[in-house]
């Protein structure tokens, strides 16, 4: 079978150096050097598909050991779904979700749907939020661990960051309700905007807020100082939103 196919496809190379001699009308020595390029090439195809096909190339087994794209890279999108759906709810927070991983994907995929609202709202600000995403969660982690102390401030940097990406959420419903419900222009306007930002802001910080005092060790006698803190965070990045 082997031979069959080398044959064929000496064949259609001579017939097509045939066809190119005969339209181009090249001098010979040309046509020559030009027909010993072409078998050459033929047959370094022809040896490497053989090759593969005897057992060179990656088998089938191989490919179905093969983990998914998403998972070697650390993205689990069941998990960001659980968690970002368990921000949605602004009166019962789930924090089982949260216990078990804390993961970056999600809040990156926020931080780059609020970019998206606000680009479309004529503000270029990704490196502003990015910078005060990452300036928030070093401020909740400073102010919990000063707060719980050194035997009971176990809350990681990662895990802030986490949640403070992920309860970035309620804001990022407010960037797409001011974009395409809230009017700029008009009587009002802006009482119109601080009004629904606060309400936007305080789910944010109901949850962030509930989040760190659930997952860390001694953060309930400190309920309001973390409060607090995540209401300053999220007042930050709604005043992006309503100017």
């Amino acid at each position: 079978t082997s031979q069959c196919e080398k044959a064929l496809v000496y064949s259609i190379s001579s017939h097509s150096n045939i066809l190119l001699y005969r339209l181009t009308k090249l001098p010979s020595d040309t046509f020559f050097f030009h027909t010993l390029l072409f078998f050459s090439l033929c047959n370094t195809f022809t040896g490497t598909m053989f090759n593969n096909s005897r057992g060179g190339g990656y088998s089938s087994s191989s490919k179905d050991e093969e983990e998914p794209l998403l998972d070697e890279l650390g993205i689990h999108p069941e998990q960001i779904w659980s968690k970002t759906r368990s921000i949605l709810n602004p009166f019962r927070t789930n924090r089982t979700v949260h216990e078990d991983s804390s993961d970056l994907s999600g809040p990156i995929f926020l931080y780059l749907a609020l970019c998206l609202f606000q680009l479309f709202a004529g503000k270029i600000q990704f490196g502003v939020i990015l910078g005060w995403i990452v300036a928030s969660s070093v401020f909740l982690y400073a102010v919990f661990n000063m707060l719980a102390g050194r035997r009971s401030g176990n809350l990681g940097l990662h895990t802030c960051t986490s949640l403070v990406g992920y309860c970035l959420l309620p804001l990022v419903v407010f960037s797409a309700v001011s974009l395409l419900f809230v009017p700029r222009e008009g009587d009002g306007v802006v009482v119109v905007r601080f009004v629904v930002a606060g309400v936007f802001v305080l789910w944010s910080s109901r949850a962030c807020s509930g989040l760190v005092v659930s997952l860390a060790d001694g953060g309930e006698e400190h309920r309001g100082l973390i409060s607090y803190a995540c209401f300053l965070i999220y007042c930050l990045f709604s005043l992006l939103v309503v100017f």
